[in-house]
């Protein structure tokens, strides 16, 4: 069965190392470390394609290009084409309630206030799909939770985060061969 790996974020160079692309920051770590290239362009983003596994199953890297708030109609889109069901589909993205650097995996949920999430939920009918979700902590206080999502991480969270995204591709690789729960149990902890 083909899996589809999400990662959610914002297109531009405006954006490319806020707090809200760090959905794209792990998949573009995933895709270096296995030597995929995500650079092809379809399904409103642009992706690419590569084997897993001894069945050597389909596995899409997919960065949706709608913005956050409509990432679902680029996911559903993939998922649609490929026969990929919501259970194979892995979104990564970030979390404001996970300290920054802390890396959560879970089966299904709702979208906890996230409008990427909420919009994969609305365009695939269900919020039954697996996510991993990377801390950025929660605003400083001054600030607006739209102006912290969309700012860089200063040196020390940005140091937090490059900390975790080996252990994250790590639960990526585990998802893929072991599946959602074992990936859970090891990276949970």
């Amino acid at each position: 069965m083909p899996k589809l790996i999400a990662g959610l974020g914002n297109p531009g160079a405006r954006y490319a190392a806020t707090r809200h692309n760090v959905g794209w920051m792990l998949l573009d770590a995933f895709a270096r470390k296995h030597g995929v290239s995500i650079d092809r362009s379809g399904f409103q983003g642009i992706y690419g394609e590569m084997r897993w596994g001894p069945d050597a199953e389909k596995v899409l890297l997919l960065k949706p290009l709608t913005y956050m708030n409509l990432s679902g109609r680029s996911v559903a889109e993939a998922a649609r084409f490929f026969r990929i069901a919501p259970a194979d589909i892995l979104v990564l993205y970030d979390d404001l309630d996970l300290e920054v650097g802390r890396l959560r995996l879970r089966t299904k949920g709702s979208a906890g206030g996230h409008n990427g999430v909420k919009s994969i939920i609305a365009e695939l009918g269900t919020a039954e799909f697996p996510r991993l979700r990377i801390g950025i902590g929660r605003p400083a206080p001054g600030w607006q939770v739209v102006d912290w999502v969309l700012a860089p991480f200063g040196p020390e969270d940005a140091a937090a985060v490059a900390g975790v995204l080996p252990r994250a591709v790590e639960a990526v690789e585990c998802f893929l061969t072991d599946g959602i729960l074992m990936a859970m149990n090891r990276y949970n902890a």
